[in-house]
C-alpha cells in the first residue's frame, strides 16, 4: 500500500476510534472499587486479562485476537455491572468471540477446550449464552479499531518512508509491549491512536533513528495529536514497561501453563457434567449510586489464575535490556 493510501486509511480509523472506546466513567468506577467489594476491581480485571494472554499463547492465537478480546472485555465491563463470579465467563466469551473473527476456522479451539484449559466453572451453554449477551450489548459484528490497528499502520508508514535502519523497528516487539500495557486497565482510557504512537515513539528513540522520528512527528501532526497528550501517555508507557521488566512483577507465562489444582478441580477438568451452572446474570448498567446485596456470592476462592511468575516476555528481547539489568541489580541489593 502506498503512502497516500496509508495516510488516508489512518485518518479514517482515527475518526472512528471513539466508537470502540470503553466508557471512561465505567472504567473509573472499576478503578475505584476495592478488592473486597461485590463489584469487579481493577486488580481482578487485570488478572483476567493476563489469563487471556496465557490462553491466547496456549492456543496459538494472534496478537490481534488478544487485543480484540481485551477491547470487548473492557467495553462490556465499563457498560454492565457484573459480579466477580461471572468475570471468567465474560472474559473467555470475549476471547472466543474475538478468535472467531480473527483466526482461521481450522485453528479455532472448541468451547469445551477453552473451558477445560481455562479451568472455568461454567458450561458450554453458559458460554454461548454469555456471548449473545456481550454481542448484543456492544452491538458487535466483526471488527473494532484498537491500538493494534494503529500500530500496524504506523509501522507500515514508518517503513515505507524511512531510508535507514528499517530492520531495527520490530513489529513483534511493539506488539509484545502493547500486550504488556493492556494488562493494566489504566491504558484502556488512552485513545488507541495515542497509545500506539507512544509505543512507536519510544521504540524509535531506543534505536536512535532521526529519520523515523521525523515520520512519527509527521503522523502526530497529521492526526493533530496534542504534545501534552502524547507526552502523558509516553511517560506512562515507559513506566509500565520498566515495571514489567522487573523480576518482582508477576506476569502471564508466555511459554507454558502450569497449575496446582485440587482433586475436585482435577475431577472437573475430566468431566464438565459436574460443573454447576451459574445463576442468571443481572444486566444492570454501571451506576455509582446503586448498591448490591452484600449477601450475594463472590467468586469461589478455588478459582486459580492461569498466569504465573515463572518466565515472561520480559526475559526475552522485547523489553529494554538496561531496564532488566537495573531492576535485577536493585532486586539483588534489596
Amino acid at each position: 500500500m502506498d503512502g497516500f493510501k496509508l495516510m488516508k486509511e489512518l485518518r479514517v480509523n482515527y475518526e472512528q476510534e471513539h466508537h470502540y472506546l470503553p466508557k471512561e466513567t465505567g472504567l473509573s468506577l472499576i478503578e475505584s472499587t476495592t478488592q473486597d467489594d461485590s463489584r469487579i476491581s481493577a486488580k481482578c480485571r487485570d488478572a483476567k486479562v493476563e489469563d487471556l494472554w496465557s490462553l491466547t499463547s496456549f492456543f496459538g492465537y494472534s496478537t490481534q485476537t488478544f487485543v480484540l478480546a481485551v477491547n470487548l472485555l473492557d467495553r462490556f465491563l465499563a457498560m454492565i455491572r457484573i459480579q466477580p463470579k461471572h468475570l471468567s465467563c465474560v472474559s473467555v466469551s470475549c476471547l472466543h468471540m474475538a478468535a472467531k473473527v480473527t483466526e482461521e476456522e481450522c485453528n479455532l479451539a472448541s468451547t469445551d477446550a477453552l473451558i477445560r484449559i481455562g479451568q472455568c466453572r461454567f458450561t458450554v451453554s453458559d458460554l454461548g449464552r454469555m456471548e449473545k449477551i456481550v454481542a448484543e450489548k456492544l452491538n458487535f459484528k466483526s471488527k473494532a479499531i484498537t491500538a493494534l490497528t494503529f500500530l500496524h499502520l504506523y509501522h507500515q508508514i514508518a517503513l515505507s518512508h524511512a531510508t535507514d535502519r528499517k530492520e531495527t523497528l520490530s513489529l513483534e516487539k511493539l506488539e509484545a509491549q502493547l500486550k504488556a500495557c493492556l494488562c493494566r486497565i489504566s491504558f484502556s482510557k488512552a485513545k488507541p491512536s495515542v497509545l500506539a504512537l507512544s509505543l512507536l515513539r519510544q521504540e524509535i528513540e531506543a534505536v536512535q533513528s532521526e529519520d523515523m522520528l521525523e515520520i512519527a512527528y509527521h503522523i502526530q501532526r497529521h492526526l493533530k495529536i496534542a504534545d501534552s497528550e502524547l507526552l502523558l501517555w509516553s511517560e506512562r508507557v515507559a513506566l509500565c514497561l520498566s515495571d514489567y521488566a522487573s523480576p518482582e512483577c508477576s506476569k502471564p507465562n508466555h511459554r507454558r501453563l502450569q497449575w496446582i489444582v485440587s482433586r475436585r478441580t482435577a475431577q472437573n477438568l475430566h468431566s464438565h457434567r459436574s460443573v454447576p451452572e451459574l445463576p442468571t446474570i443481572p444486566e444492570g448498567c454501571w451506576d455509582e449510586s446503586e448498591s448490591e446485596d452484600s449477601s450475594e456470592d463472590m467468586m469461589s476462592s478455588g478459582e486459580e489464575s492461569l498466569s504465573s511468575s515463572l518466565g515472561s516476555d520480559a526475559e526475552g528481547p522485547f523489553f529494554p535490556l538496561h531496564l532488566r539489568r537495573q531492576k535485577h541489580r536493585q532486586h539483588l541489593h534489596a
